[in-house]
């Protein structure tokens, strides 16, 4: 069984910092609440390995997760791809500018590999999505106080 999210959230921010925060996987992976820890693993910062926990009776060990940002388009856009023994995920995030800031659209899809991964994520999907918007609104509120 595969999970499918589309979720967008309206931002008062200029679409050049949403991006500065959503293009970097570092951010992304902080925002993440299974995700123990991460590494990145080239200069560019395009291949990080997530640790995940998830809290499933088949998965009894933190989880490799290698993920790769697989297409960048600056600055409206990127696409990662991270893969695992347990599960395939794709993330993609979309910045539209708008009137009043921006519009942040996010799509993911996850792929388990073992029964009870399809069920954690979609019960738990949109609390991710939420954790990544409210990240994504502190840093917008760091940048905007250090800019002053």
């Amino acid at each position: 069984m595969t999970v499918r999210v589309d979720r967008s959230f309206e931002l008062s921010a200029a679409p050049e910092h949403v991006w500065e925060f959503i293009a970097d996987p570092k951010n992304r992976a902080r925002a993440i609440s299974v995700v123990q820890e991460y590494t990145v693993n080239d200069p560019d910062g395009r291949h990080v390995t997530w640790h995940v926990e998830l809290p499933i009776p088949l998965v009894r060990k933190t989880v490799s997760v290698e993920t790769e940002d697989v297409t960048r388009e600056p600055p409206a856009y990127v696409k990662f791809v991270g893969k695992s023994k347990v599960m395939t995920v794709t993330g993609e995030h979309e910045i539209v500018e708008t009137d009043t800031g921006t519009r942040l659209e996010n799509h993911f899809v996850v792929d388990g590999k073992l029964p009870g991964v399809e069920k954690f994520f979609k019960r738990n999907l949109d609390g991710e999505l939420e954790n990544l918007r409210r990240a994504l609104e502190r840093d917008l509120q760091t940048t905007r106080s250090e800019d002053r």
